[in-house]
């Protein structure tokens, strides 16, 4: 009986243990993950990691209860090009909502804007290629008016284009609030300081929460 006894208790077990494994693959394979691929702003240049706006966004999904993953992915000095050439490498990894933020480093080195816009689009064709369901979110982006007015629209109407064009959810201008307020910047008044990106990331905030909640189990 004793025998009998013992192999049952270790049957149970391993069915307890068989479920509690399932559990967890299965809570692990529910969630989600967004992936932030920018330049300085994203890697929170001057900052710790945990004072950048993925972290912040980490942190507010974390207080919903949400099951999501925030991957920042944010390489300082990253032009539109640099971007093309890593994101396979990026994409390895899987991602259901994929926020764009790479375009300003272009504009403040002059470059053409053709040139701009095609590697933006060639980022989010690879993005869709690897997860064809995978939500894009741009984060729009301005530059300073020394090129010229023309550029200077003509930059901006790049990432309501390639929105459009894409069906993808738009953050008018990431920099909202931020943009040209010394206070809220770095020195070199460029990058968002600990406060400036408390900003950024409500900004960002505001798009992705309803990007998310179009996931079933949140």
């Amino acid at each position: 009986m004793r025998f009998f006894a013992k192999i049952s208790f270790l049957l149970l077990t391993l069915l307890a243990s068989g479920t509690l494994l399932a559990q967890e693959k299965t809570d692990q394979s529910a969630r989600r993950t967004v992936m932030i691929f920018g330049n300085s702003l994203t890697a929170g240049y001057g900052l710790d990691p945990s004072q950048a706006f993925p972290a912040l966004l980490q942190n507010t999904v974390d207080s919903l209860e949400w099951p999501v993953d925030i991957v920042a992915a944010g390489l300082s000095g990253e032009t539109s090009a640099g971007g093309l050439r890593r994101i396979g490498w990026m994409l390895r990894r899987p991602v259901d909502v994929f926020i764009l933020e790479l375009g300003a480093n272009d504009g403040l080195r002059g470059i053409s804007l053709e040139e701009t816009e095609a590697n933006l689009q060639a980022i989010i064709d690879k993005t869709k290629e690897a997860y064809p369901k995978v939500q894009i979110v741009l984060a729009g982006m301005q530059v300073p008016p020394n090129l010229g007015p023309e550029y200077t629209t003509s930059f901006q109407k790049i990432f309501q284009k390639l929105a459009k064009n894409n069906d993808a959810a738009l953050i008018p201008f990431l920099l909202e609030g931020v943009g040209g307020i010394p206070e809220l910047n770095l020195p070199d008044r460029i990058h968002p300081n600990e406060q400036g990106q408390k900003i950024v990331a409500r900004n960002v905030w505001t798009v992705l929460k309803k990007v998310l909640q179009r996931f079933p189990e949140i």
